[in-house]
């Protein structure tokens, strides 16, 4: 998920969140306004009975049927409240509910305290409703109002003998009465709730298109850069020419962040080109000098060639014929290494081709393993080649490369194989790869060097013989791996000290 999507995921959530708030908010409000209106009203009603009627615990006592008959007088226009005389530990006295409530029935007297708590307070904007027992239906509670009632007669004074209880029931609401409500209440709160969302929606477009859109940008870059690398030209725009949308150049922190991000990118496509430039001048460089030493030096071999052979039958220059021999030895190995730093700055030209041929892998390891018997019976060692499993190993070669890497392993392998041992050659297919691999019966290689064998000019100090070819100066190996992945192979190495060592190259099949 992008960050466009989280941040409008997140604003959606909120405003959905706080439009549910405000609707539960208002609904509340709602109720306690109903609740607290009609505890005014109840409230106001119980005054003025009590106003009126000072002795009604007296009427009670001398005629209760008379006297639940003038209770229900009282509540002919409120016909959704009930009306009840209380002891003072609150035992229903007298009724005017159809219910007939058992004998010493009780209701709490707490909140029936409350209710004459709040009555005495007066100012309605310290008073709030109470919730007390509904005898009829003690399941569920209703607002409740209540007066003390105390004897006219000799009493003590502050002394409660009862109480007046009256219950305001809610009574639903009428069709009508519904309807009042939907127009009052609900389609403008929910005309003003929609707004709101629709105004937050509209806002929270807004803030995330100018939040990601300087996000988006850079990424853009980001991805043009990779995609197209540092040599495209359109690929990193240039930061002094870079205004905001719109054609005004911003300032803030994405502006700032744009404008460092892009010079950042600026100054390395100056160091990419720079590196560029000196890695062609080194490939060009080693391609020329050698270029210009391969006629020196062979000039040089055939004339050491030549002064070997008018010295051979004669004994008066055997001691000169050594020194021959050994400058013979080394011009030969300078002119291969001369060589194979050439082929090397050819292959890494990143312009090099390949030329490649869809061939079986298995025939020309026998054909490499051929060339190689001569050199290999005259050590003393046993070459052959081992095909593995059934399946063909045909691969897109470039046919010479894959000879030179084949032929610099073979020679990496008989220079360190001692007499009696075998050098085996195999391929396998396996999957959607050919495997093609050198194993020697050798001395092996020791683990510190494993990691370094494919660098460029590194020699084992422990295992190296002296030089006789370019392999002999840590160039073979380069070469190996830089045929690998010119194929889009790779290269590995297992070896352990008096294990022998196998090469392994791995190569797409065809």
């Amino acid at each position: 998920m992008t960050v466009r999507s989280r941040l409008a995921l997140t604003i959606l959530l909120t405003g959905l969140a706080t439009a549910l708030g405000v609707i539960v908010t208002v609904a509340l409000a709602f109720e306690r306004f109903d609740h607290q209106t009609t505890w005014q009203q109840g409230n106001a009603f119980l005054g003025r009975v009590v106003a009126m009627h000072d002795d009604l615990l007296d009427q009670h006592e001398r005629n209760p049927e008379e006297f639940e008959a003038f209770l229900r007088s009282l509540l002919l226009y409120e016909p959704n409240s009930q009306l009840y005389l209380l002891g003072p530990d609150g035992t229903v006295l007298a009724a005017t509910g159809p219910k007939r409530l058992p004998p010493g029935f009780k209701v709490a007297l707490r909140p029936v305290q409350q209710a004459v708590a709040a009555a005495a307070r007066g100012d309605p904007r310290l008073a709030a409703y109470v919730m007390g027992d509904d005898p009829e239906s003690m399941a569920t509670g209703a607002v409740v109002a209540a007066r003390a009632l105390q004897r006219a007669e000799i009493r003590q004074a502050g002394t409660v003998a009862g109480y007046l209880y009256l219950v305001c029931r809610p009574p639903g609401l009428p069709p009508s009465r519904l309807e009042l409500l939907a127009g009052s209440f609900v389609s403008p709160a929910l005309a003003a709730v929609l707004a709101v969302i629709a105004l937050t929606t509209a806002l929270a477009v807004w803030i995330i298109g100018t939040v990601t859109r300087p996000l988006r940008s850079l990424s853009e870059a980001v991805a043009a850069a990779a995609r197209q690398g540092f040599d495209s030209p359109d690929a990193l725009p240039d930061p002094a020419a870079a205004p905001a949308r719109g054609g005004a150049r911003c300032d803030d922190e994405f502006g700032r962040l744009r404008a460092g991000f892009q010079a950042l990118l600026a100054t390395l496509r100056r160091q990419w080109d720079e590196l560029r430039r000196l890695d062609h001048f080194r490939r060009e460089s080693v391609s020329n000098l050698s270029h210009d030493l391969r006629s020196p030096l062979t000039a040089t071999v055939a004339c050491l060639e030549t002064l070997d052979q008018r010295w051979a039958g004669v004994p008066a220059r055997a001691a000169d014929r050594r020194l021959v021999e050994v400058a013979l030895r080394n011009t030969r190995n300078a002119a291969a290494m001369v060589r194979a730093l050439g082929d090397l700055a050819l292959l890494d030209e990143p312009a090099f081709q390949l030329h490649p041929m869809r061939l079986d892998l298995a025939e020309v390891l026998d054909d490499i393993a051929l060339r190689f018997a001569e050199r290999a019976a005259r050590q003393g060692v046993a070459l052959c080649f081992q095909p593995q499993g059934s399946a063909p190993t045909i691969a897109e070669v470039d046919i010479e490369l894959f000879e030179r890497a084949l032929a610099n392993l073979l020679d990496n392998a008989l220079k360190f194989t001692p007499a009696g041992a075998a050098v085996t050659l195999s391929a396998e297919r396996q999957g959607p790869r050919v495997h093609v691999a050198v194993r020697d019966e050798g001395a092996g290689i020791p683990a510190a060097d494993l990691p370094h064998l494919f660098d460029r000019l590194y020699q084992s100090r422990d295992s190296v013989a002296p030089a006789t070819s370019e392999e002999g100066r840590g160039l073979g190996l380069a070469i190996v791996k830089r045929i690998a992945e010119l194929h889009r192979g790779t290269v590995a190495v297992s070896s352990a000290p008096g294990a022998g060592t196998t090469v392994t190259l791995d190569l797409p099949a065809a």
